[in-house]
C-alpha cells in the first residue's frame, strides 16, 4: 500500500455494524477478517447519546494491552483519509486511535483504550 491508497482500519466492534457504517461513512464497507496482537478484549459503558443511538448499545468492546493475551478476532477495512477522521469523530474519548499489528503481518489503526491498564 502506497501513499495514494487508502488506510487500514481493524474493528472489532461495532463499526462493523452497517448502521453505524452508514451514519459514520455514508457507505457500507467491505472488509475481510482478521485479529489484533497484543491486546485483550474488555467492555465498556458508553454515555455518549448520540454513539448510543447509532449503535443500538450502551455496551461497546475495548482493547487493553495484554502481551499474553489470544488474538483478538475482528475486520480490516480500507478506508480514505476522511473516513478515518469520520470515525475519530464517532469514537467517544476513552478511545484513542494507534497502528497495531494484525496476525496477517500488516500494521492497522484500531481504537484502543485511552486510559491506563489495570494491573
Amino acid at each position: 500500500m502506497d501513499a495514494t491508497d487508502g488506510v487500514l482500519l481493524f474493528s472489532y466492534g461495532t463499526l462493523r455494524q452497517p448502521a453505524v457504517q452508514l451514519a459514520t461513512f455514508g457507505r457500507l464497507l467491505e472488509g475481510r477478517d482478521a485479529a489484533v496482537v497484543g491486546y485483550r478484549l474488555e467492555w465498556l459503558t458508553i454515555t455518549d447519546a448520540a454513539v448510543i443511538a447509532t449503535s443500538g448499545s450502551d455496551r461497546h468492546p475495548l482493547l487493553v494491552p495484554d502481551a499474553g493475551a489470544e488474538p483478538v478476532p475482528g475486520t480490516v477495512f480500507e478506508l480514505t483519509l476522511d473516513e478515518l477522521f469520520a470515525a475519530d469523530e464517532y469514537e467517544v474519548s476513552d478511545y484513542v486511535r494507534v497502528r497495531v499489528p494484525l496476525d496477517s503481518g500488516e500494521d492497522a489503526w484500531v481504537y484502543v483504550f485511552a486510559g491506563t491498564p489495570e494491573a
